[in-house]
């Protein structure tokens, strides 16, 4: 459950930050910085001396980054171009909540793995059917011992899915993150979202991945959980809180595709009603939450479950990390010239 145990480190310390060191100070000297990277370092170096500027100010002392990522099954993939136009800028945010797949990717981001990082591991483990299908599953039978006590289940354990598709050395533990991390699920019992924070983090990002009838419940710190996704499709509200921007990434998708569509197989009408409501629960979170950038990538072209095809999910996406570079550089620069102050918000 959330815990102020984890203070979130704030995305620039202002009245620090000539000290601390960014991707530009460690590039190699006799290596040449890339046009972008330029932009970037000019935006650091600027925000450097912003900081020696503002020394005597309290709070956060800059602009704290939240970052909601969205549930949206296998367009979620789409997260990882984001998170690779963050890295190429030198940005890393001070919170990073997730619903879902957005649980599953923000924790690797969270653990320290680059966007090129995430990327690669995704073709790793999705790149083929072949390399799914074997994968899920040795996770269905656990060995011969597990096949027969067990019988094979047409649902999925999440928490062996999450051991499966996460890199060797996966934290165990929400205390093992470099970035606060807030994974929301639904508790099925109560019909509220549980948010976690602290404790065991596999089981956590389990529950929240846990989509009904796919996958079977978790039941984990006396909760029966199903996909968080249920009730809080994109958490804006866990990345909120004791941040001055809001960064708000919608891989729901939209009805473009199939709008003039007659012919709707039932798995298409159950896997389209979901959309559809968590397009409303997303619509009245945006109201009570509005975030200063919100993202929602054209997916459409893309089934929930077609995660073999994470290399054209991942391209099809390419062309919108400069926009989003550009929406960002400009709210810092805005930041910079005093166009947008700190925020003290609630705290948790």
């Amino acid at each position: 459950m959330k815990s102020p145990a984890n203070k979130p480190e704030p995305f620039l310390n202002l009245a620090g930050l000539h000290s601390r060191r960014t991707v530009f100070d460690e590039t190699p000297p006799d290596r040449k910085l890339t046009p972008l990277q330029m932009r970037g370092k000019v935006l650091v170096d600027r925000l450097r001396s912003k900081g020696r500027e503002r020394s005597g100010m309290s709070t956060a002392s800059g602009p704290r980054i939240g970052v909601a990522l969205g549930g949206g099954s296998a367009r979620g993939l789409t997260h990882i171009p984001y998170i690779e136009a963050m890295d190429e800028l030198g940005i890393k945010p001070s919170v990073i909540s997730g619903t879902s797949i957005g649980a599953l990717i923000g924790s690797g981001w969270a653990a320290g793995m680059s966007g090129k990082e995430l990327r690669e591991h995704s073709f790793e483990v999705l790149g083929t059917l072949r390399t799914i299908a074997t994968k899920l599953w040795s996770t269905q039978i656990k060995g011969i011992g597990g096949l027969l006590r067990n019988g094979i289940s047409m649902q999925l354990d999440a928490t062996h899915i999450v051991d499966a598709f996460t890199p060797p050395n996966f934290p165990n533990n929400f205390s093992d993150l470099k970035i606060p991390l807030y994974v929301v699920a639904t508790d099925f019992q109560s019909w509220h979202q549980v948010v976690f924070n602290s404790g065991p983090l596999r089981p956590a990002i389990a529950g929240s991945i846990s989509m009904p009838s796919i996958f079977k419940p978790i039941v984990h710190n006396g909760h029966i959980l199903v996909d968080g996704a249920v009730v809080n499709p994109l958490p804006l509200d866990q990345a909120d809180i004791g941040t001055d921007f809001l960064i708000g990434i919608d891989v729901n998708g939209d009805p473009s595709v199939g709008i003039n569509k007659t012919d709707h197989r039932p798995l298409d009408i159950w896997f389209g009603s979901a959309q559809i409501m968590m397009h409303s629960l997303i619509a009245h979170s945006m109201a009570a939450y509005p975030p200063d950038i919100y993202i929602r990538p054209h997916v459409a072209n893309f089934g929930a479950m077609e995660f073999w095809r994470v290399r054209e999910i991942i391209t099809h996406v390419e062309s919108e990390k400069d926009r989003f570079k550009h929406i960002l550089t400009r709210k810092i620069e805005d930041y910079i010239q005093n166009k947008v102050e700190p925020i003290v918000s609630n705290q948790r």
